[in-house]
């Protein structure tokens, strides 16, 4: 090393950027280490549940921290829980690459979802140091906090807070089903310190890369080995409560009823005639909870409860989604039922960097697999990670399409293929 800069680079690149030598995925380790993160859980296998700051969500992070211990990464955790894992360039000055993900998973779901990409991202690291590549920026690993929505009903609440898309008061006002607030629950769980060191300045990281299973057939349909992600679809969500009248079953006439349930049936109906109607497949609207009271059979529903997901990769077509939605809803008002509406996020979209999908596309290319461009259309920390550096995601194949489900499955030569175009793809970004 001379005046702080790297002396040589082993891992030399050659005639057009190419890595010239191979790097080694230590597949076997990878797939047990996936295989004990999957046994740390709150339901029995084949499912995994593992819920923010629970026993099981802090004996999973545990886990990842044991395996940290060897690499030699700087470990700092904030007051969240995101968990950082930095291997120091030769300039160590520089904004770091960062890759990763995150392992808390929804109840009775798969082992592959979050997982890939963080300890994906580990034998990343891992394969570039035995190939002794001395990078010219930091490469930091990053595990995100609670990017399910299971506890709090918000998604990606690391990567929002360190975005900024999310303020600590509003992380101070979130609440479990038991009426505890996050403040309390973070605390209780060892992150103790000030929420308003989360938030990292815009330009904090060089680049994001994440490694993820699509969650979708298309690369196992067509055969192909990597997915080249160009855009993230973001949601709207709305919680929509409904207020009608109740009364017996039997003696309340047709003509005089406000039953909430049958509004309610009406609004989820438009939810997805508003999703068919754009014209685009991009285009995805769902009602995933619809709670009635009283819930009885010979009782006129009076009250219902239901959430309304609309997300589009592009802005413009999410809206007019929201905006038939939002008529539909205001139309039971005229029949009546009492509305309220309120809406727990709007993010917008974001298109994957140029750079880092060149990236990408390069290190696929070298290490000898097809790749195939597509749409995230999931929730993921990518999405939060764009608002402050260049970022893109990898997609692996993943059985069926199949995710959130306990047959949930991902080949392992597949996750390293994924973990090997994710090495060569931060040696690529890490060079500098």
């Amino acid at each position: 090393m001379v005046a702080g800069r790297c002396y040589h680079h082993p891992l030399q690149h050659g005639r057009g950027g190419r890595l010239v030598v191979e790097i080694d995925i230590d597949q076997p380790r990878l797939s047990d280490e996936l295989e004990h993160l999957a046994g740390l859980s709150d339901a029995p296998a084949p499912a995994v549940t593992r819920v923010l700051y629970s026993d099981t969500d802090l004996a999973a992070r545990a886990y990842l921290k044991g395996l940290l211990a060897g690499t030699g990464l700087r470990l700092r955790e904030d007051a969240l829980g995101n968990t950082f894992a930095r291997w120091e360039g030769c300039e160590p000055g520089l904004p770091a690459v960062a890759s990763g993900s995150h392992i808390d998973a929804v109840p009775h779901s798969g082992r592959f979802d979050g997982t890939v990409g963080v300890l994906g991202a580990l034998e990343a690291i891992r394969a570039l140091q035995a190939a002794g590549f001395s990078p010219g920026r930091p490469i930091e690993l990053i595990l995100f906090t609670s990017e399910e929505p299971t506890r709090f009903g918000l998604g990606c609440i690391g990567s929002r807070a360190m975005a900024g898309a999310v303020t600590p008061p509003q992380l101070r006002r979130l609440e479990d089903e038991e009426g505890r607030n996050l403040d309390e629950v973070r605390r209780q769980a060892g992150f103790r310190g000030d929420l308003e060191d989360v938030r990292l300045p815009k330009g904090h990281y060089h680049a994001f890369v994440e490694l993820h299973i699509e969650q979708g057939p298309l690369l196992e349909r067509e055969g192909v080995s990597i997915g080249v992600v160009e855009a993230i679809a973001a949601p709207t969500t709305l919680h929509v409560k409904l207020r009608g009248e109740g009364g017996h079953a039997g003696t309340v006439l047709m003509s005089e009823r406000r039953d909430a349930l049958l509004a309610g049936t009406r609004i989820a109906q438009a939810v997805e005639e508003a999703a068919r109607g754009t014209g685009s497949g991009n285009s995805i609207a769902t009602v995933g909870i619809f709670d009635v009271h009283p819930r009885a059979a010979n009782s006129i529903p009076s009250e219902v409860f239901l959430t309304v997901d609309a997300r589009d990769t592009e802005l413009a077509r999410r809206d007019t989604m929201v905006v038939a939605i939002r008529a539909a809803i205001a139309a039971e008002e005229a029949r009546g039922v009492a509305t309220e509406v309120e809406v727990i996020n709007a993010d917008p979209p974001v298109i994957c960097d140029a750079e880092v999908i060149q990236a990408i596309t390069a290190a696929a290319e070298e290490a000898g697999f097809w790749t195939r461009p597509l749409f995230g259309r999931a929730y993921h920390d990518a999405l939060f990670m764009a608002q402050l550096c260049p970022s893109g995601m990898i997609f692996i194949p993943c059985r069926g399409g199949v995710s959130h489900r306990p047959d949930e499955y991902a080949e392992p030569e597949a996750i390293a293929a994924g973990v090997r175009v994710l090495a060569r793809t931060l040696a690529r970004l890490a060079t500098t």
